[in-house]
């Protein structure tokens, strides 16, 4: 009995272990965003770069939100759907970071310039 609690404990402390090292790789290896895309329904609408601070209204058929970029982050500042997810994720400034505003069928994405570039060429 007891060895199995200690081989128990032991497995559990490898599993941790092994976690807080993914998580520290994942963390490290984030890279900042150069800009942001801006989507409505699928469709791209604008891109704008996060060394630019701005605010910039975003209509939609369903409804209104306001974009901001302040120091190098994004974030919908207000928005008039119903639940205000979007408003309530606040600032995201990583590649790979989105905000996305279900009910106006909005999406923001943080990409790189590589993205970018790639993205056109595909298109």
């Amino acid at each position: 009995m007891q060895k199995t609690r200690r081989r128990e404990l032991l497995l559990l402390g490898a599993l941790l272990l092994t976690g807080l090292i993914l998580l520290a790789v994942v963390l490290l290896n984030r890279q900042r965003g150069a800009q942001v895309r801006v989507m409505i329904d699928g469709a791209s609408q604008a891109v704008f770069s996060l060394d630019e601070d701005r605010t910039y209204p975003i209509t939609t058929p369903e409804g209104t939100n306001l974009l901001e970029i302040r120091g190098g982050r994004v974030s919908i500042t207000q928005a008039d759907c119903p639940d205000g997810l979007c408003v309530k994720q606040g600032a995201v400034r990583y590649v790979g970071d989105s905000i996305i505003c279900l009910p106006h069928k909005l999406v923001i994405e943080v990409t790189g310039e590589d993205d970018m570039a790639l993205d056109a060429v595909s298109k």
